[in-house]
């Protein structure tokens, strides 16, 4: 297994950033926007779901692994809290918060391994995005600094944990039954909250109504090696019996993108 380390990014955000950062292009831009809203909350849920399931392992690397992936969500959770904190004072606000509060407040009531696939899942996910953000560099070539680094060190830290969740739940006994269920649940839920977060950001934006800003999401979304082209086969391959994160091996990129940006953030080490 890569041995994942803790890194803080040496990048403040309360200096503030423009408000279409993403090549002046409002629809991608509150689409980015919205993710990053949705991380605080999530992130914690992730980082709950899975510590609770280390007194079930016993496996000393993954053990290690769940620590390290605990670690990078948290300092994921503190980088976002500023950036989102800048978008309130852009007149943007998390609509859905709330909503996406009780839904994790009522998850509780779960198992571990129901949490578990419920995390892999939104991991699942995030890491299709990651893997677009590394592998396809029109997504972010327009993008102003300081966010156009702090989406790539996020997306390379998703990268290399995109297996921890996973292999967490099939090692206390989690199967491919309770794996896909709850997949096709969170593809309901991570499809929903995006549309209605983006839409209201947009919308708070002034640029919901505008016909040039549904014809970046036209192109973003459906254009060549846009979000569903590149997404639908990566999507797909979770359905696979014998899937793994794995299975698409893109380490290589995340490590060449760490190495040269070495510069940017303080490696914490790892966790103990």
């Amino acid at each position: 297994m890569n041995t994942l380390k803790i890194r803080h990014l040496n990048i403040d955000l309360s200096q503030g950033f423009p408000r279409h950062w993403l090549g002046g292009d409002a629809f991608r831009t509150q689409l980015f926007n919205a993710q990053s809203m949705s991380f605080p909350l999530g992130e914690q849920y992730f980082i709950d779901s899975v510590r609770s399931a280390l007194p079930l392992i016993r496996n000393d690397d993954l053990r290690a692994q769940i620590k390290g992936f605990i670690g990078q969500e948290a300092t994921h959770r503190q980088m976002h809290a500023q950036y989102n904190a800048e978008l309130d004072k852009q007149g943007l606000s998390y609509w859905i918060g709330p909503f996406v509060a009780w839904r994790i407040r009522v998850a509780r009531r779960l198992s571990v391994r129901s949490n578990l696939a419920v995390t892999m899942a939104y991991e699942h996910f995030t890491a299709i995005f990651s893997d677009a953000v590394l592998g396809e560099p029109q997504w972010l070539a327009d993008a102003a600094e300081p966010l156009r680094t702090v989406w790539l060190w996020h997306s390379a830290e998703e990268t290399e944990h995109k297996s921890v969740a996973f292999d967490t739940y099939h090692a206390i006994g989690g199967g491919y039954a309770g794996r896909i269920a709850w997949f096709l649940y969170v593809t309901l839920l991570f499809s929903g909250d995006t549309l209605l977060q983006t839409m209201h950001n947009l919308y708070r934006d002034g640029s919901l109504w505008q016909p040039r800003t549904w014809w970046q999401g036209m192109k973003y979304c459906f254009g060549r090696n846009g979000l569903f082209r590149f997404s639908l086969p990566h999507y797909l391959a979770y359905f696979r019996p014998g899937f793994h994160p794995w299975d698409r091996d893109n380490l290589a990129q995340t490590q060449q993108w760490l190495n040269q940006q070495h510069a940017v953030f303080r490696e914490m080490g790892t966790p103990e």
